[in-house]
């Protein structure tokens, strides 16, 4: 099978959608299928086998963080140029959106993924609250058009079903348990994250540096408790806000880090803090359990479907500033944390990439099946009417 992958971002970009992405290309290619992806242009062109097409990037007035490909007609091009045999849209958004328009215009099986809450994110930006309506009715109608669509969370499944989005499905979650693992532990990193105070409680935080990431709500953990360090590992538009915001306290802001690098980080922390409730899963859960971590999370849908509370983790009111506090108190108990880290990487052992590649693989058959019998009941439609 030959399957045309157009996604909004891509290597060298490093977030949840590119790990998913990443995994199953790693899976289709070991089964011989061709994989072709479209993408913006930011100097990969091949990936374990996989052609990268890149397309023209653009930095964005409202979003400088980092490149955006618009809709353009190189994306036609680029589809008549492979003839793929189904077309697989990631977020259509802008240059998506062309993926979703041509695919359909060439006939194309098209299958179509949810994975980032813009909706969602409007909450964030007062400017543009008022246009929410309008964003939910523009992802509808591209995702409509595909014959099978994917979410991350039975949460998010729900949400994009009360919207009228078209036969969603859940893509399961997955974990690379070797990169992510308590073995990756390392003093000579725990000594960087605390600056030299390895003895007190380290809490990790990997992400984005976005308002929508509502990491401002984790400061008055470090005012509350003297003996906790906070490290926020990540990039992104917020960061000059949030080093202001959080100067003078124990934390540390390091930028991106990759590699054995990261995993040196997840595996030497205490415990992992996620305080947004606007993900659409959270991948970075999972690799901080799979890292022996605990995670402290904000109670949300998708956090409340991967923590079990006391057991691999623990979940706060979101806006309870009390609350979140609170769960500090757990940190305090040796027994109690270190049963938590164990618990935690038992439970990401379940959840390898295996499971979600071979699943993806299922609804790409899926889509085949529904776009013949489609193409078969327009046929006959037409025949008919002759």
């Amino acid at each position: 099978m030959k399957i045309a992958i157009i996604t909004e971002t891509f290597l060298p970009s490093t977030d949840g959608v590119v790990t998913r992405l990443t995994e199953a290309i790693k899976y289709l290619r070991k089964l011989n299928h061709e994989v072709v992806v479209i993408a913006p242009d930011l100097g990969v062109y091949e990936y374990k086998g996989a052609v990268v097409e890149g397309v023209k990037a653009t930095t964005m007035p409202f979003y400088r963080y980092r490149p955006f490909s618009l809709p353009q007609k190189k994306v036609k091009r680029i589809l008549e140029k492979h003839q793929p045999d189904l077309v697989h849209v990631v977020n259509p958004a802008l240059v998506g959106a062309a993926g979703v328009h041509y695919a359909e215009k060439l006939g194309f099986p098209l299958i179509a993924s949810y994975h980032t809450h813009v909706p969602k994110y409007l909450d964030y930006y007062k400017l543009y609250r008022p246009l929410k309506p309008i964003f939910w009715s523009y992802f509808r109608k591209l995702h409509n058009k595909a014959e099978l669509n994917l979410c991350t969370s039975e949460t998010i499944q729900k949400e994009l079903q009360e919207k009228e989005f078209f036969n969603v499905h859940v893509w399961k979650r997955g974990v690379d348990i070797e990169k992510y693992h308590p073995d990756h532990y390392s003093d000579t990193m725990r000594n960087r994250l605390t600056n030299n105070q390895k003895d007190k409680k380290l809490l990790l935080f990997v992400g984005r540096l976005a308002i929508e990431k509502e990491i401002h709500k984790l400061k008055p953990l470090l005012e509350s408790r003297e003996d906790i360090c906070l490290a926020i590992v990540g990039d992104g538009p917020a960061k000059e806000e949030l080093e202001q915001e959080f100067n003078g306290t124990n934390t540390l802001f390091t930028g991106f880090m990759h590699g054995q690098e990261l995993s040196e980080a997840f595996a030497s922390a205490d415990a992992f803090v996620f305080p947004s409730i606007t993900e659409t899963l959270g991948l970075v859960i999972l690799e901080s359990m799979a890292s022996g971590l605990p995670v402290i999370a904000a109670e949300s849908g998708p956090t409340m479907e991967q923590i079990d509370h006391g057991r691999t983790g623990l979940l706060f009111e979101n806006e309870n500033t009390e609350s979140m506090i609170q769960t500090l108190n757990h940190l305090e108990k040796p027994e109690e944390l270190k049963q938590m880290k164990r618990n935690a990487r038992l439970e990401a052992e379940k959840f390898s990439w295996e499971k979600p590649s071979q699943q993806l693989m299922q609804f790409y058959e899926q889509t085949l099946q529904m776009h013949q019998i489609g193409t078969m009941q327009i046929r006959e439609s037409q025949e008919e009417n002759l």
